[in-house]
């Protein structure tokens, strides 16, 4: 869904704990395994049992295959973290538990009807998401695709390597995987609630002249993150002031 934005950790865990009823073990699967690999909705509820469970045990490296992937682009491998793991072996449980067994062939996340034969629908996804960000109080645009943005903004917050993030999105342009990383909304929201004249933490000192203060290489690299075209920036520089790129050491930290 177009402008729905990221989850922080500590919304991720009142997510996770907002899901009841039958299904509730299934939902949550795909919420965790969604924050937890980056896949589209319409990826994951293609999964089935064999793709994440083989070995009598949850995979490590969980592999879209070009036939579920997007525009049949090419596949791509996404290591599973213990979240993600969690949430397979819950679900495996919890379809032993249904159905007397796990079926490999049996899709990963199935629909309500049919006995597990037909996958959940991305309607179906996206009503039971809905539900549980109402039930775990959260407000902003959300939405099935909040998951694959959750995992990008905090892999890149870990990585710092927007490379890494495009090919584990499967993006064919950095441009794209750009669009995805927003702001770290945890870091905005602490820093919008020190900014509030009632707030006992509000003790910042930094006024609009501090920008003024900051060195040529800061500003460039944070118009870089920002993905701005420094060149151009640079050409169109009608000031007396001449920015320097950043030396090798300098740039080095962005990258």
């Amino acid at each position: 869904m177009k402008g729905t934005r990221p989850l922080d950790n500590a919304e991720i865990r009142k997510v996770s704990a907002a899901f009841d009823g039958t299904f509730a073990i299934r939902n949550r699967s795909l919420f965790m395994l969604g924050v937890s690999v980056g896949g589209r909705i319409s990826e994951l509820i293609a999964l089935r049992v064999n793709d994440v469970w083989q070995n009598s045990k949850p995979v490590s490296d969980l592999l879209f295959d070009r036939n579920i992937v997007k525009g049949g682009e090419v596949s791509r491998a996404v290591p599973v973290n213990t979240d993600g793991q969690q949430a397979i072996a819950d679900l495996i449980a919890w379809q032993l538990e249904l159905y007397g067994n796990a079926d490999p062939t049996r899709p990963l996340f199935p629909s309500r009807k049919g006995q597990g034969l037909k996958a959940m629908s991305r309607i179906a996804a996206h009503d039971a998401l809905k539900d549980a960000f109402e039930t775990a109080g959260l407000n902003g645009k959300l939405g099935t695709h909040s998951l694959r943005k959750s995992y990008a903004q905090r892999l890149y917050e870990h990585t710092n390597d927007i490379y890494a993030v495009q090919e584990m999105l499967g993006h064919k342009s950095v441009v794209t995987t750009q669009r995805y990383l927003g702001v770290n909304y945890a870091n905005v929201r602490d820093a919008s609630e020190a900014m509030s004249i009632h707030s006992e933490s509000n003790k910042s000192t930094k006024t609009l002249g501090s920008v003024n203060e900051a060195s040529d290489d800061v500003l460039l690299i944070e118009l870089l993150r920002r993905g701005y075209d420094v060149a151009r920036v640079l050409q169109n520089n009608d000031t007396e002031q001449h920015f320097q790129l950043p030396n090798e050491e300098t740039a080095s930290k962005f990258v």
